[in-house]
């Protein structure tokens, strides 16, 4: 079956370069890769001026402005640019860990009911160890697949899936009405749930691997999970009754044991500092409406989406 690689860019430069030949080596070919890129502007002489591109006959670019972009909209207008029967989203900083990335991760639709498989993010060599820890906690070795079922056993991670790297089957996709049409965050795990709740199955693929990870400061962790909880305001078809909180609590556990057993007690007031950073902004975000508009423009990570 096809594969179409869809790839969202702002303000891309060489690394977008590694990727694309790192696709180019896949194991299984891939028909296209389509780039959604906002700002044509920021299309840096090094990609839009250069000769770069035209090596990669089956790449294909699209502009648009910060005004237009929208996480779910923008998706959701790239797949229709797209003809095959599976589409891999990305990210342009999610880098392939080896040649057998699509192969694998695409395998997983083939079993029953499988909807979308999301690949593993590996930390980078750079990431801090507080990063690391948690990539290990929401992507561990062990592949799964997650049905209805598990709802009580998993809660939210149930609906799980990341747009880092992600393939979906084309025909289930237009089934379901494809990702929402405008949302601030979480397009991948509002189609999950859809997916989930119409009996299908989300796989997760741990032996398909990308290289994605950010070492964040405080108040960038304040913003995304900001627009995190109001993306979950905004859909309690989707989070109501799926607790968020609890997953969170796991995870600091978790870090805060293994960073005691790992005698890195010195991390631990940051790693405390974070956790309430990113919480303050998840609350404030689930509570958004509450919130004076000027607040809600100085809190969010996003501020075209809210005009």
């Amino acid at each position: 079956m096809d594969i179409d690689v869809i790839i969202p860019l702002y303000k891309p430069g060489k690394e977008l370069f590694t990727q694309l030949e790192l696709l180019a080596e896949q194991t299984v070919p891939v028909r296209q890769i389509i780039l959604m890129n906002t700002e044509e502007k920021y299309f840096q002489q090094l990609i839009y001026g250069s000769r770069k591109l035209d090596r990669y006959k089956n790449v294909r670019v699209f502009h648009l402005s910060r005004r237009e972009f929208d996480h779910g909209g923008t998706r959701r207008m790239a797949v229709k640019k797209s003809q095959a029967g599976i589409f891999v989203m990305m990210t342009q900083d999610a880098v392939p860990a080896d040649r057998n990335l699509l192969e694998r991760l695409t395998a997983r639709l083939e079993e029953e009911k499988v909807a979308a498989a999301y690949a593993r993010q590996l930390p980078r060599e750079e990431a801090g160890i507080l990063e690391r820890l948690t990539r290990e906690f929401n992507y561990p070795p062990q592949s799964c697949i997650r049905s209805q079922e598990d709802l009580p056993k998993f809660g939210i991670k149930t609906y799980m899936c990341s747009n880092v790297c992600a393939a979906y089957r084309r025909d289930v996709y237009e089934e379901l009405g494809g990702f929402v049409r405008h949302t601030i965050f979480n397009e991948d795990m509002i189609y999950a749930a859809g997916a989930v709740k119409a009996g299908y199955r989300i796989a997760y693929e741990a032996e398909a691997c990308v290289l994605h990870s950010h070492n964040y400061t405080n108040c960038q962790q304040f913003h995304r999970n900001f627009d995190l909880g109001v993306s979950q305001a905004q859909h309690p078809e989707v989070f109501r009754g799926v607790s968020s909180e609890s997953e969170g609590r796991r995870l600091v556990k978790e870090a805060a044991a293994a960073l005691r057993e790992q005698h890195r007690r010195k991390e631990l007031p940051h790693f405390y500092m974070q956790c309430a950073s990113k919480y303050a902004g998840y609350f404030l975000g689930k509570h958004y409406r509450s919130l004076p508009r000027r607040w809600v423009l100085r809190f969010t990570d996003n501020r075209e989406y809210w005009t």
